[in-house]
């Protein structure tokens, strides 16, 4: 247990919560003196519960002020096996059952424990939260406990492998080189990537000095900042530059970038490479996956865990490269496989790609949580984005503590202007006819539409009219086909041959397209305007002639959620002489915002998950982490075997001396997610089948009918009935 608690003291030293962390290492594990413990380590086959009597016995001895931290802690030390508990609720699992059920234990832990920690109260911590607001406050109380927890289950975790590694004579590579160490090679490695940049010209120049004012902000304070570029403003690269910059100013121990689409991560992390690794190196993770990585990896043994896996489980790398899913529902987390990696993003500087996309469902707990980690954990926290979703604070909507002297960019509205490079015209309604007369007009174009099953039909429609150049980009194609068709697109796009691009929404955010055309069914001002960043991108033609239409397609009803925002901008378009403007960017987002209100902001209710009465803290942690789910489709994953090296890692499903985690990782980039009735019926049907489901479970449901997955299309589930039909015909 002294172990534990030196290492848990450790990890917690930078939060400020070394004494606190250490209490929990110490008591963590003293339900071990209970005599059915030592009956079970006798080899008796009994059931045990040693996580609870230390949470018990800790509040039982502490006093004072020490008692309030010692029921944080409680938490944490009851949760270090099984997840952080609720206070309270209808199962045995809550922490005021298991505290009131737990049986007694051999007081002989008093004189091996020694001397009893005291002043567990985190003072300078303390000074930090918030005083002029309850719930901010009863917030602040519940993350302190979350990096406790974290600090603990890290720690009984690395004790735990240290201990087996030693007893079986193996060796553990959990070593990254820390980002302050690196920093003058990734530094001098960054500015010679730069360098290879032309300034000359009107664009390259206008890039350039972005770049040079974004870089000359980083000295400013850690804290909230906003960038807001609008797209082919060379926004990836610049926010890295004072990431870095900012790092070496102010000692931050590692840089998170989050992106909110797979489709654009492993883009962002082999641009992040090219600029920072070199051959033979690790300094960037990339922590991803469509499969359920934590599922696949549960059972694997200790001495298949490869180095990418075991930075995985605590983000020690230096530079992490995810998903908005993997931080945000970590930093909501009860698990503790996902929450040990808590205490490694204190004092992180976190970069929100894309910002506008947060969920607005969970916008309110977002925001909390941001500044949290922001005035208490020393974090600092970039919204990039060509939109800012108006999230500062203002009359009527408590956002963030944003404002123009945070502003990383020169003089956003003018930069909205002078970079803006396509016109938005509204057509009214469109049918696929409709659209189809016009791509025949064009031989370069790009339609966007809300649904697989529009773009499916309206692909089909063109393609049965004889349409030259058809390109079809939606999510039933696996992320390594879609990157192919994307650089066919390039290809096409360069040599001017025609390429007509019928694509879902997933071609807006991040994806390096340029066509001198766009139709955009209709949707919220933030995605027509992310449409409009592949009208013209580069500049090459005159913005007059470059032209993102907005149409409605009367046979295609947009999305529930889809509607509420076409209103909401429908709302302000008459106030706007230009949609693509920060005036109508933000009128459009406040007028979002407004309509949802806060109950539309905070849809699951998870701050009402946390409070502190007289009773003492009431903290839903399971609770809200069950309502947290940024992804809520409902879709299950298909692997595809598109290429040989899909192929090979499927195969290596039958080694059981591989571990699932690092199959999912390879296979990644080979999965659709499909609905579950379809997938349902493609296992029942024979099409798919999961791999060595005895050793591997369900984790891996791989398509076995080639005919079923299209060079052209994707995924063809739809099919999958009549195929079982014609399977039986003789």
């Amino acid at each position: 247990m002294l172990a534990t608690a030196n290492l848990a003291g450790m990890r917690a030293a930078p939060l400020g919560l070394e004494r606190a962390a250490f209490a929990a290492g110490l008591f963590h594990d003293l339900g071990k003196y209970n005599p059915r413990f030592q009956r079970r380590i006798a080899g008796e086959k009994l059931s045990v519960d040693h996580a609870t009597a230390g949470g018990k016995v800790l509040l039982e001895v502490m006093t004072g002020h020490d008692k309030a931290m010692a029921e944080v802690i409680a938490y944490a030390i009851l949760g270090h096996h099984t997840g952080l508990p609720d206070r309270k609720n209808e199962t045995n699992a809550c922490l005021d059952w298991r505290i009131e059920n737990c049986p007694e234990i051999n007081p002989d832990w008093r004189e091996e424990l020694g001397e009893l920690p005291k002043d567990l109260v985190p003072h300078a911590l303390f000074s930090r939260f918030p005083r002029d607001d309850k719930k901010k406050w009863y917030f602040a109380w519940s993350l302190m406990g979350r990096m406790i927890f974290s600090c603990l289950v890290d720690a009984d975790f690395r004790d735990t492998e240290a201990f087996y590694a030693a007893l079986e004579n193996r060796q553990i590579d959990r070593q990254w080189p820390e980002l302050q160490a690196l920093l003058p090679t990734l530094s001098a490695r960054y500015e010679a990537h730069m360098a290879g940049f032309s300034r000359s010209g009107n664009l390259n120049g206008l890039r350039g000095a972005i770049l040079d004012h974004v870089r000359g902000r980083a000295a400013l304070a850690p804290g909230l900042f906003t960038l807001t570029v609008p797209t082919g403003g060379g926004k990836t690269l610049a926010s890295l530059g004072f990431a870095l910059d900012h790092a070496k100013a102010h000692g931050h121990r590692r840089i998170i970038y989050a992106i909110p689409f797979t489709s654009i991560i492993e883009q962002t992390a082999a641009i992040f490479r090219n600029v920072l690794e070199r051959e033979g190196e690790q300094i960037i993770l990339e922590h991803h996956s469509s499969i359920d990585e934590d599922a696949a990896s549960r059972k694997a043994p200790p001495e298949q865990h490869d180095k990418l896996k075991l930075a995985m489980e605590d983000w020690a790398a230096p530079v992490v490269v995810t998903t908005n899913v993997q931080l945000f529902e970590s930093l909501f987390a009860a698990r503790t496989s996902r929450a040990r990696k808590l205490h490694n993003i204190a004092g992180s500087i976190i970069i929100l790609d894309e910002a506008q996309t947060l969920p607005r469902q969970y916008l309110l707990p977002v925001m909390r949580m941001l500044e949290a980690l922001a005035d208490q954990y020393g974090c600092t926290i970039v919204l990039c984005t060509a939109t800012q979703p108006a999230l500062g604070k203002r009359e009527g909507f408590d956002g963030l503590s944003l404002d123009a002297s945070r502003e990383l960019a020169p003089d956003p509205h003018d930069l909205a202007m002078r970079l803006a490079r396509a016109k938005i015209r509204h057509a009214g309604d469109m049918d696929n006819d409709a659209l189809i007369e016009a791509l025949s007009e064009q031989d370069q174009a790009l339609v966007i539409v809300n649904s697989r099953r529009h773009a499916l039909e309206l692909y089909k429609q063109a393609k049965e009219q004889g349409l030259s150049g058809l390109v079809h980009l939606t999510t039933r194609q696996c992320a390594a086909h879609r990157r192919a068709i994307l650089d066919d697109i390039r290809e096409r796009l360069y040599n001017k041959v025609p390429c007509r691009v019928i694509a879902t929404s997933l071609v807006e955010a991040g994806v390096d397209v340029d066509f001198p055309s766009v139709y955009r069914a209709e949707a919220g001002l933030d995605q027509i305007v992310q449409a409009a960043g592949r009208c013209n991108r580069e500049g090459g033609r005159l913005r007059e002639d470059s032209l993102v239409t907005v149409f409605t397609p009367p046979d295609y009803a947009a999305p529930v959620e889809v509607k509420g925002l076409i209103g909401d901008m429908k709302r302000i378009i008459d106030n706007h002489d230009d949609l693509l403007s920060l005036a109508a960017i933000e009128d459009y987002f406040r007028e979002v915002y407004w309509r949802v209100g806060d109950k539309g902001l905070d849809g699951k209710s998870i701050l009402d998950d946390f409070s502190v009465t007289g009773a003492g803290t009431d903290f839903g942690y399971r609770t809200a982490a069950e309502k947290f789910r940024m992804i809520e489709s409902g879709m299950e994953p298909v692997v595809i075997p598109f290429d040989q090296k899909a192929k090979d890692a499927i195969d290596k499903l039958r080694v059981d001396s591989i571990y699932s985690g690092r199959i999912a990782r390879l296979l990644q980039s080979y999965v659709v997610q499909v609905p579950p009735k379809a997938r349902a019926l493609l296992l029942a049907n024979g099409q798919v089948r999961f791999v060595e489901p005895e050793l591997r479970g369900d984790q891996f449901a791989v398509l076995e009918n080639a005919s079923l997955y299209s060079a052209e299309i994707g995924l063809l589930w739809e099919d999958a009935d009549y195929l079982a039909a014609e399977n039986t015909m003789v």
